[in-house]
């Protein structure tokens, strides 16, 4: 058979339907051929890289002789000559291998490395897809003359750039080799951010407010207690208890300090400032002409807005709300804008919504995160009577002339002692209680004592939120404070 070209592409073709079957009996993509018609499976993609196949629970190669289409150990020279050579031809099959128009053999390399770790180009011969089976392509290559019986090679193909895997094939004989490739530790899919819903109360999903390292997420519970935590404590109150300031109805209107989540195209109102109008950011800001007021649209208290732009992800307060003609505008004494991705905070001095110069709405206790996702992975927001000229990180603002130093400056982090027992509360009461262990609360306004803040929803429990007021405050300690700002 001598000057016989037995590699030629047509001789090739006539082998497929054969090796269907050989394959079908040897590899662990049987199965592809198996279940469906010609053409079902996944065509090949030029942005992957090409997969070699391999058998069933192996790294082996699914390869066969060229001429015999016989299977591995391969002999160095095959009994039919090639023109000018003898050496064998080995046929391996891959998927994400399509060659481009104009493309030839030339476009695709291979090369074989073996127990030295020596190196082997490989003379790629042929690259044809397998008619009616169009997403697997088979790959010829030719063993090179100084290939000797080394037992077995892992074997590589390049494509574009892109390499494969690299499969095990023996030469002369099985076994010996280099060892296998380090399975490839697989890339987690991320998970999609949650989408919040939209309206007022509305849940979040879970998404997490400002970065992880900001400090309303920060795990304050092996911190070092302050050394004046004692006397701090007594002056917000030891026998105090604390009073969740939040839940269905209060005097004819939701209790506690509502929010509306908002989409990026709800429409700008101008806002005008009767207060504070030098440290509040300017308008527009998209509030709704249904916005929820605390304390209901009649109150004459602090009249906070709260509304989440779910799309930009920032967050608007305004303190002191009113709507004018009907909400195409809106005064108000202070308003800040916060970028809930970012960690930047208030100018130093400059208030905000609350007297601290720190948003509200990232310390409110919220139904969704206490039934729905069963965990408060933030601080919380608490008032007190009396507190002191100074403030202190994260607060901005202090909201008081007095100077005693046993009284807390606004920022001030409290948080529930570990050794205070919660298994006697509800499931959903010991959801806020590890959150105050964890991340604690922090001094946010001047109001009543251990006056703890939420928003209001009618699927409140007020019977078991009122169990929380046994919690006396001397439950509590003092985390330690930073420097403190008194001017």
């Amino acid at each position: 058979m001598k000057g016989i070209n037995v590699n030629s592409p047509a001789a090739r073709l006539r082998h497929v339907r054969f090796l269907v079957f050989v394959l079908a009996a040897l590899c662990s993509f049987a199965g592809l051929i198996v279940r469906g018609k010609a053409g079902s499976a996944p065509q090949s993609s030029a942005l992957a890289a090409p997969v070699l196949l391999t058998q069933t629970n192996s790294t082996r190669g699914i390869a066969l002789d060229s001429v015999t289409e016989l299977s591995e150990p391969f002999a160095l020279n095959s009994h039919v000559s090639f023109g000018v050579d003898d050496r064998t031809r080995v046929m391996l099959f891959a998927t994400n291998l399509s060659l481009a128009p104009g493309e030839d053999t030339s476009a695709v390399t291979a090369v074989a490395e073996d127990g030295a770790l020596f190196q082997y180009p490989l003379t790629v011969e042929y690259v044809g897809a397998v008619p009616g089976y169009e997403w697997m392509t088979t790959v010829v290559v030719r063993l090179p003359d100084n290939l000797g019986d080394v037992g077995d090679v892992l074997v590589a193909i390049t494509y574009q750039g892109m390499r494969s895997n690299r499969v095990r094939v023996g030469i002369g004989h099985l076994g010996g080799g280099p060892p296998d490739d380090p399975t490839p530790t697989p890339t987690p899919t991320p998970t999609p951010a949650p989408t919040p819903d939209l309206g007022s109360g509305a849940s979040l999903h879970g998404k997490q407010l400002f970065p992880a390292d900001n400090p309303w997420n920060q795990d304050i519970s092996t911190m070092p207690v302050d050394p004046n935590s004692a006397n701090l404590i007594a002056s917000i109150g030891l026998n105090t208890g604390l009073h969740p300031d939040f839940g269905t109805v209060y005097n004819g209107a939701p209790n506690g300090i509502p929010y509306i989540v908002v989409s990026g195209t709800q429409p700008r109102v101008p806002i005008n400032y009767t207060a504070y109008g030098d440290e509040s950011d300017p308008g527009p800001y998209p509030v709704p002409p249904n916005a929820p007021i605390e304390g209901g649209p009649s109150s004459t208290g602090d009249r906070h807005v709260l509304i989440i732009d779910r799309d930009n992800w920032k967050l608007y307060e305004l303190g002191y709300g009113f709507p004018i003609s009907n909400g195409a505008s809106w005064n108000a004494n202070c308003g800040a804008i916060f970028d809930l991705n970012s960690n930047t905070m208030r100018p130093a001095g400059w208030t905000s919504a609350d007297a601290a110069g720190l948003p509200i709405f990232p310390g409110l206790v919220r139904y969704d995160e206490v039934f729905e996702q069963g965990v408060i992975t933030h601080a919380l927001r608490f008032t007190v009577h009396d507190s002191r000229r100074a403030y202190v990180y994260p607060a901005r603002h202090f909201a008081s002339s007095d100077t005693n130093p046993n009284l807390p400056p606004m920022g001030m982090r409290v948080r529930l002692k570990a050794s205070f027992d919660i298994t006697g509360f509800s499931p959903r009461m010991q959801v806020i209680l590890r959150a105050l262990k964890k991340y604690g609360m922090m001094v946010a306004d001047n109001g009543s004592n251990w006056y703890i803040s939420g928003a209001p929803d009618p699927r409140w429990d007020d019977s078991e939120l009122n169990a929380l007021k046994t919690i006396k405050g001397s439950s509590f300690e003092v985390v330690q404070m930073g420097t403190l700002v008194t001017r």
